[in-house]
């Protein structure tokens, strides 16, 4: 039996639709197995649940976790990526129904972006006991330690637990911050990978370009956090509340690291044990500090695993010297934020930079063979159909190993949520409506065309980018006639849409 259950959300279908069945990954849920190993290293008993990686629906998610009788059940709404948090709420919604449906006699809690974000919303929409509004850890910690001062009639109270909101008797109650977790290497050094099912797990069908499998796969974290400030963005969300006790200016975000040694530790551990081979770093911006990227990197050499990694970079922070650094640590692919080519959209979100930065960036990475992956975005403010056309022909100029279209959308915790909320701009009616690949989908509308026009665009887009003979044709000279072939076959896949499928 376990004291504590912490359980990763599932909703696959919903989220993805048909895209769900061989092309998407299925990842180690990060998060949640940080939230349990710092449980554990506090010699609290902890059961990590993976419903996306175990394949199973809510009901049987909740039977396997009522059979530890745990004391808190800990729903954890973070997803694999910065937006991913809020397309989690709807099978986090379903998890909880689930539990108030049973007989489990213990108490609940929600962590994640989403819910931090909008903790009070989510606390009077969920049958959720508790809402974390930090970044969790401690705050599960200290609500533990309460309710077992509950359970042995000794004096408790939950207004001591930091970072949580509940319900008080209809009284919204919302605690004092609590700090974020200082010494990732010592408190949250790695994963409880003997609890996941590490045999399911899958990298992404473009990952695995050139190899024969996409299993033997892993994603981790060496950082946390984002110092830049990009208004579409809101993975510093869950983490506010500590950052307001480490300054009172709440425009700066913090950005901690672990050891380099630390995370070569862990990537020791996870090819010695499970035969890794395809990792994906999670961070939101890997490529940023030279001495954090370069010490990994130099360790990756000596070891010479020869790994399939990818990471994120910024579109300034590639330069050649740390380029060949990347390619001989086994850093195969990486993910390039360009967004658009429209550059008053850009600065209107806070992400200004010089025009063309980004073809230094892939000069460099083809220079040094590594495979790149061009992030767009249509639908930012200042957009219409010709620079989102222009940002397209754009994408395809350029020769990327593959790309990824998103629509603008205005997910809880960013800069863009909290405009279109004062502007009064149309958003998704369900949480789900919020993911880019659902069937609800509904973006931003822009200063000059509506979000169901921005959609619309953007499944054209995808489409003519992975059906044109130019793609293809590059495709099939470096990997080959079957990946050339692949790709024809997920550019048939057609997602149904709300919105414009009519």
């Amino acid at each position: 039996m376990n004291n504590i259950v912490v359980i990763n959300p599932g909703g696959r279908k919903l989220t993805y639709q048909e895209l769900d069945n061989n092309l998407t990954a299925i990842e180690p849920p990060i998060w949640a197995g940080l939230i349990t190993t710092y449980l554990q290293l506090k010699n609290i008993k902890t059961r990590i649940i993976d419903s996306n990686g175990l394949r199973i629906n809510e009901e049987e998610t909740i039977q396997l976790a009522l059979k530890e009788n745990p004391k808190l059940i800990v729903i954890v709404a973070y997803g694999h990526n910065p937006s991913a948090s809020t397309q989690t709420m709807p099978s986090s919604r379903l998890l909880l129904n689930q539990i108030n449906q049973s007989t489990y006699p213990g108490k609940t809690i929600i962590v994640g972006g989403h819910p931090a974000s909008l903790p009070k919303k989510t606390l009077l929409d969920e049958n959720v006991d508790f809402v974390c509004t930090g970044e969790g850890p401690i705050s599960i910690l200290e609500l533990y330690s309460e309710l077992e001062k509950k359970d042995n009639g000794l004096v408790y109270d939950f207004k001591a637990v930091r970072s949580l909101a509940f319900n008080d008797n209809g009284n919204i109650i919302r605690t004092a911050p609590a700090p974020l977790v200082k010494d990732l290497d010592n408190e949250m050094p790695t994963l409880p990978w003997d609890q996941l099912p590490m045999e399911n797990y899958l990298c992404h069908n473009w990952h695995a370009f050139g190899f024969q499998d996409r299993t033997h796969y892993a994603s981790i974290y060496t950082t946390l956090g984002c110092p830049y400030q990009c208004h579409f963005c809101c993975i510093q969300a869950p983490f506010k509340d500590g950052e307001s006790l480490i300054n009172n200016e709440k425009e700066i975000n913090t950005y901690r690291r672990w050891s380099p040694d630390s995370i070569l530790k862990q990537i020791d551990h996870l090819v010695q044990t499970y035969q890794i081979k395809h990792i994906k770093i999670a961070d939101e911006l890997f490529v940023l500090n030279k001495n954090h990227v370069q010490d990994i990197c130099e360790g990756l050499i000596e070891r010479q695993y020869d790994l399939n990694i990818w990471a994120y970079s910024r579109i300034d922070t590639i330069t050649q010297e740390l380029a060949e650094f990347l390619y001989k640590a086994g850093i195969k692919w990486i993910c390039l934020g360009i967004e658009t080519t429209n550059l008053n959209s850009l600065s209107m979100v806070n992400k200004s930079t010089e025009k063309n930065t980004y073809k230094k960036s892939i000069t460099y990475l083809k220079n040094n063979n590594i495979n790149i992956i061009g992030n767009f975005i249509f639908g930012l403010p200042d957009d219409d159909i010709t620079s989102m056309t222009e940002t397209l022909n754009e994408a395809i100029d350029l020769e990327f190993d593959f790309v990824n279209f998103y629509s603008a959308m205005a997910y809880p915790g960013s800069k863009l949520y909290q405009q279109a909320i004062e502007l009064e701009q149309p958003l998704p009616d369900t949480w789900n409506g919020f993911s880019q690949h659902s069937f609800d989908c509904l973006p931003l509308s822009t200063k000059h065309i509506s979000g169901k026009e921005v959609l619309r665009f953007r499944d054209q887009a995808f489409h003519h980018f992975f059906e044109s003979q130019k793609y293809l044709q590059y495709i099939e000279k470096k990997f080959g006639e079957n990946t050339k072939n692949h790709i024809i076959n997920m550019a048939q896949k057609k997602l149904k849409r709300k919105y414009t499928n009519k």
